[in-house]
């Protein structure tokens, strides 16, 4: 068997060694479910991904996503890196937009100067939980909570607990009780935590972000763009500003020295609320995994 090529990306980054790692691998017909999922351990990046053919199916190239214990549906860091792959190393003619096809269904990818967008599915939104036992799990006091909106079950192709929060310091300070926080989510819909705030490291942005997913093997993940996506529904939904759509800068990464910028744009029309989610990729290294 030819030795998979595979690439290292960070998404989501203004500059080199910031953002999200991601990998991308070619030619994963050619590997087992078995395979792909251990080469996402052996890596060990907050998702792993694998561009199943290179020739178009529906329009879109396939493409599996698997965290270092997991297959995921949907991720955003994933879906942006891959489609930068795409463009730059299989289908380099490409005009303005790539189609990923994943298990969640169809994401266009569209290209504008640096900065690639994705167009997220339909929201939905689940159950309200108690903030009180939200607090616990992150380490909070109750009051550390922004009682003018709620912590909210949403998803925009994986399901996300949202959590306001009213001041940087206190997202800075959040450590994850794992015993608390599996005992909060064999009750719920959505598993990560994604926690937010007003407030940011850089002044030139609107949100500071944290997100933690030790469900899929990320105890914290440097960018989030699943997350994000939820969290711009839930600002429209919540007019969180007072709007009925958003154009903001959300940070993350800052806590882990993995700084990122995302780009969040989102606007309900028609009872419809669509997502945007965009930010840069820079292609890293190139390689070969023995197999």
């Amino acid at each position: 068997m030819k030795k998979p090529t595979f690439y290292i990306v960070d998404v989501f980054a203004e500059e080199k060694f910031a953002g999200n790692q991601l990998a991308v691998f070619r030619s994963g017909a050619k590997l087992t479910s078995e395979q792909m999922q251990s080469i996402a351990r052996e890596m060990h990046f907050s998702e792993t991904t694998f561009i199943m053919s290179e020739e178009k199916y529906n329009g879109g190239y396939e493409v599996r996503i698997f965290t270092p214990v997991a297959e995921v549906p949907f991720a955003g860091h994933p879906t942006l890196g891959t489609a930068h792959i795409i463009r730059t190393e299989i289908a380099t003619d490409a005009p303005g937009e790539v189609l990923i096809n994943l298990k969640v269904g169809q994401i266009p990818v569209i290209f504008e100067e640096e900065i690639s967008w994705m167009k997220q599915v339909p929201p939905e939104f689940g159950k309200k939980i108690d903030a009180a036992s939200v607090a616990e799990v992150l380490g909070l006091r109750r009051s550390e909570i922004d009682e003018r909106f709620p912590v909210e079950e949403v998803s925009t192709g994986l399901p996300h607990i949202i959590v306001p929060l009213k001041k940087i310091d206190s997202l800075k300070r959040v450590r994850v009780s794992l015993d608390k926080y599996y005992g909060l989510i064999k009750n719920t819909w959505a598993k990560p935590i994604l926690i937010f705030c007003p407030e940011s490291h850089e002044g030139l942005n609107n949100i500071s972000v944290r997100m933690f997913a030790d469900c899929y093997g990320v105890p914290e993940d440097p960018a989030t763009g699943s997350g994000n996506g939820c969290l711009a529904a839930y600002l429209v939904k919540n007019r969180y500003w007072g709007k009925n759509k958003i154009n903001v800068r959300s940070e993350q990464g800052y806590e882990i020295n993995r700084p990122s910028l995302l780009y969040l744009k989102a606007e309900e029309m028609g009872g419809q609320i669509n997502v945007f989610v965009g930010g840069k990729s820079i292609t890293i290294a190139r390689g070969e995994m023995f197999i």
